[in-house]
């Protein structure tokens, strides 16, 4: 990609308009490309047409099916599961973000989710 151009794309997660837009200005803000959904069906509607998203983020607690369960669903896929996951929750829950880690998340962030938490998440993009 020329310079200028977003290199990466990545979908967030959340069913809170508050939080989407939280994540979605701090990933604008380093040039991200994002999509923005407010349920992991509605994720898993949008990979199914276009799967070629460099980073999956989404909140844990959400109605109907949570961050965990689209986790699962993601790594269960052979078209998805190289897509790197990272799973955000308000709460600070050890044993959840254990689970989390142990089923593929490749991080675990503590929201709100900072400019500082941005370059973490830079590293894990670009595996």
């Amino acid at each position: 990609m020329g310079s200028g151009a977003c290199e990466f794309h990545v979908l967030a997660v959340d069913d809170s308009s508050i939080d989407r837009a939280v994540i979605s200005r701090v990933l604008r803000n380093f040039k991200y490309r994002v999509t923005t959904v407010d349920s992991a069906e509605r994720a898993l509607e949008v990979l199914e047409s276009e799967p070629s998203f460099n980073m999956i983020i989404t909140d844990y607690c959400m109605p109907e099916m949570n961050g965990y369960e689209l986790l699962r669903r993601i790594k269960e896929s052979r078209e998805l599961r190289e897509i790197p996951v990272v799973i955000m929750s308000s709460e600070y829950v050890p044993n959840r973000i254990s689970r989390c880690l142990e089923e593929g998340a490749q991080d675990f962030l503590i929201k709100p989710v900072r400019p500082s938490d941005v370059s973490r998440l830079h590293c894990i993009i670009r595996q």
